[in-house]
């Protein structure tokens, strides 16, 4: 496995595997690696000869208050286990690697970058959009995969590729979960042993509000109450709870087929994210 730091560094050894007629994944992180991202790695060697993971903490995508400084850095547990995997080449960029000094470009994705963590984050997926695109650009893959967990996400860089006309196939992968059903998050870390007992039922909630759109005899914005008291009796405080087109995330109505439920809720200090997708 080979490691690059610069941009230089990481274009001397895609031009080599461009040379070669090689086909190239990319899986881009911001570290502190758990099941979840090794399973994107997995998938990303059944599309291509030579995989690429970057492990970059993107301050662009953190607004005021946020933990961008406290946010888990494990770069060498990160590398140890890529290395076992292995992935084929990781590029560590720093900040200034990745913005030039009063960097004024930035990439916005309108619409649906303002919807659900989008309201509670302004700007964070001007920062998301903005630094995938610059990756893509770097790394020049074929295609690149990401987690499903991260659901608006993965649709706003959808949207970025589409209109750009960017040629990267984006792959989605199943989000991989604990045995109690809490989706695997980075994030998680920051829970106590009393939350992490706590922290599943955000996943229940979703499943039993699935159960009730399927079951059709309920309107969505009443699932959509019910789901968020629930959250609150659990010990959440919850950001939102919605019922959406699973195409353009718009509220769904009843004649649509497929559909999201996307869910945001804080568990004492914590923001956790989760969602499930399925057809009516």
């Amino acid at each position: 496995m080979q490691l690059a730091t610069t941009l230089i560094e990481l274009q001397k050894i895609i031009i080599n595997w461009r040379l070669a007629g090689e086909r190239i994944a990319f899986v881009p992180t911001m570290g502190n690696l758990h099941d979840g991202h090794l399973k994107l790695v997995h998938e990303a060697r059944k599309y291509a000869d030579q995989v690429v993971v970057s492990i970059f903490v993107n301050p662009s995508q953190f607004g005021v208050g946020e933990d961008f400084s406290t946010y888990p850095r494990t770069e060498q547990e990160d590398i140890k286990k890529l290395r076992a995997i292995p992935a084929d080449l990781v590029f560590l960029p720093s900040v200034d690697e990745m913005y030039a000094p009063n960097t004024k470009t930035v990439v916005t994705v309108s619409g649906i970058s303002d919807l659900y963590c989008g309201a509670s984050r302004p700007g964070h997926f001007n920062g998301v959009a903005t630094v995938v695109c610059k990756l893509f650009n770097m790394v020049q893959p074929d295609c690149a995969v990401f987690g499903l967990k991260d659901f608006q996400q993965l649709a706003v860089i959808r949207m970025m590729v589409r209109d750009l006309n960017i040629p990267v196939e984006i792959i989605g992968v199943d989000t991989v979960r604990e045995a109690s059903g809490l989706a695997m998050s980075s994030r998680n870390g920051y829970l106590t042993a009393q939350e992490k007992t706590i922290a599943p039922r955000l996943y229940q909630a979703l499943c039993i509000a699935r159960a009730a759109v399927l079951a059709g005899n309920k309107p969505y914005p009443e699932i959509e109450r019910e789901a968020i008291q629930l959250l609150k009796q659990a010990g959440f405080t919850p950001d939102y709870f919605s019922v959406c087109r699973s195409s353009d995330l718009n509220k769904a109505e009843p004649e649509d087929v497929g559909l999201v439920l996307l869910a945001a809720a804080k568990l004492g200090t914590t923001r956790l994210i989760d969602n499930v997708y399925f057809s009516r």
